[in-house]
């Protein structure tokens, strides 16, 4: 008795494994779903997928939508993309937006455009409505010296032909902002670009700025227009400092070879003074020189001295006097 439920308990678990192992591989609801939807899938199809590792709902789902929508797609092109990696419910959900929009959009392209990272729904939905890319503050000084800080408005359409390889909005705001400087740059005064700022608009739309990008632009528009920094007047405050402060090196310089100048000759002058005793006493052992006229040069010395302290002491008391 205990072996046969022992035996039964086993079957039981293997029929069941196999009823999971046949509602796995065999989608038998939503191959059911596709028929009544107006889809031939094939089981043997869906069995394939499975073997495949790919998800039979993410392509026969999308499908059933693509069809509702007079699209006519093929089942095995589209498990080749969800193979590559790619979204196969974004790409028929874009090529449906497409053909309600009127827009060409065939299956190789919008793959590609999933394939090469970028949004293709997205890039649909901005094709019919355009986008708004707003720039950050450019700064650009006029030729009168007067900064100039301008924000504009770019209005883009996404270019469907241009998304595989084209460049993104990262390059439109550098683009503009380049020809944004350049058109503020070649004013003669801010006052010009005050008083005409679609004059930038007009500059940077002749530019071609959406050469090699994913994107159309369709207009720009200067948001705000802002008077800066006198750029001029601090970059000739700047030179006019460091003028100043060569002219006092240079001053400095002079003046310290005076100082150098004047301590070499009281220099020559105390060793001219040093020589006078030598040459008195080498007078003397000569005999060009006595002790009497020795004495009169001291009393005419001393005789001049007094008279200079003399004329000081009554220019002095004159001084105090007056």
């Amino acid at each position: 008795m205990e072996g046969t439920l022992f035996t039964l308990g086993i079957l039981v678990f293997i029929v069941f494994i196999l009823l999971w192992m046949f509602f796995y591989f065999v989608p038998v609801g939503l191959w059911i779903t596709a028929i009544f939807s107006g889809v031939r899938v094939s089981i043997g199809t869906l069995i394939g997928m499975r073997l495949r590792k790919v998800n039979p709902a993410e392509i026969v789902r999308p499908l059933i939508s693509a069809t509702k929508a007079g699209l006519n797609l093929d089942v095995g092109q589209m498990e080749a993309h969800s193979l590559a990696g790619g979204n196969v419910g974004r790409v028929v959900t874009a090529l449906i937006s497409a053909d309600r929009a009127n827009i060409a959009l065939p299956w190789k392209r919008a793959t590609a455009i999933d394939l090469a990272g970028r949004d293709v729904l997205e890039a649909v939905q901005v094709s019919v409505n355009p986008k708004v890319i707003q720039t950050p503050r450019v700064a650009a000084v006029a030729k009168d010296g007067i900064q100039v800080v301008a924000v504009a408005r770019v209005t883009v359409r996404a270019n469907i032909e241009r998304l595989v390889g084209g460049a993104g909005e990262e390059t439109i705001i550098a683009r503009v902002g380049e020809g944004t400087v350049s058109s503020i740059g070649s004013a003669a005064n801010h006052k010009m670009v005050l008083e005409n700022p679609d004059a930038i608009s007009k500059y940077v739309l002749e530019r071609g700025l959406d050469a090699g990008t994913a994107f159309e632009i369709l207009s720009i528009d200067i948001a705000d227009v802002d008077v800066g920094r006198n750029i001029g007047a601090e970059l000739q405050t700047d030179q006019a400092e460091a003028d100043k402060k060569i002219a006092q090196a240079k001053a400095e310089e002079r003046r310290a070879m005076a100082v150098a100048y004047e301590q070499e000759m009281r220099a020559r002058v105390v060793e001219a003074e040093a020589q006078v005793p030598l040459a008195l006493a080498e007078a003397f052992r000569n005999g060009r020189l006595g002790v009497m006229d020795y004495y009169k040069m001291e009393n005419v010395q001393a005789d001049t001295r007094m008279r200079q302290a003399l004329s000081e002491d009554d220019e002095s008391a004159n001084l105090r006097g007056g």
